[in-house]
């Protein structure tokens, strides 16, 4: 079954490892026909959630930036992509200031089921993306529908463009793309 895609890449430069990750699934997503949007946030405005809970009513965010556009994005597809670097052994800022900006979808009747984690860290260690996860575990847990059903873990890339020194995971985020 063709599968509509989301890949939201959350890193704050263009061209960086975890948006490397996002390209190769989505190359992978392609290759097997299903319909794949890539939004990259680098150039987008997206302000901090204020907590008015005005959207649980509406299913409208009262703030007028860019997350009202990808939340609008999110709730239409079957599959969403998060590909984000690793900061403190966390996802970045820009991601979890985006999941924020969802709560809009808590009531709606969204459509997605399927989430997937992309992620780049300079550390080696395979635990250093547990904070990551974890974090976005508790944003799926809000969405009874939805499962975290991949990670991508690429370690090692400590500056811009080292992920493509990982051959594997390079392969593993295709992989995992293709096989949705």
């Amino acid at each position: 079954m063709k599968k509509n895609v989301l890949i939201i890449s959350t890193s704050p430069r263009k061209g960086g490892n975890s948006d490397i990750l996002a390209s190769e699934f989505e190359k992978g997503a392609l290759e097997s026909g299903h319909q794949v949007k890539k939004i990259n946030l680098y150039d987008k405005t997206i302000n901090f959630c204020k907590g008015c809970l005005v959207c649980q009513s509406t299913k409208k965010c009262i703030i007028k930036d860019d997350a009202s556009d990808i939340v609008e994005e999110m709730l239409h597809n079957d599959v969403i992509v998060f590909a984000t670097p690793i900061y403190f052994y966390e996802m970045c800022g820009q991601m979890k200031t985006l999941l924020d900006r969802t709560n809009p979808l808590f009531p709606s009747d969204y459509s997605f089921t399927d989430i997937y984690l992309l992620a780049a860290a300079a550390d080696d260690n395979k635990n250093s993306m547990d904070g990551a996860i974890k974090g976005l575990q508790g944003w799926i847990d809000c969405f009874e529908r939805t499962s975290l059903k991949g990670v991508v873990k690429g370690l090692g890339a400590d500056t811009v463009g080292t992920i493509k020194n990982f051959p594997d995971t390079l392969k593993e985020s295709f992989n995992l793309g293709k096989n949705l």
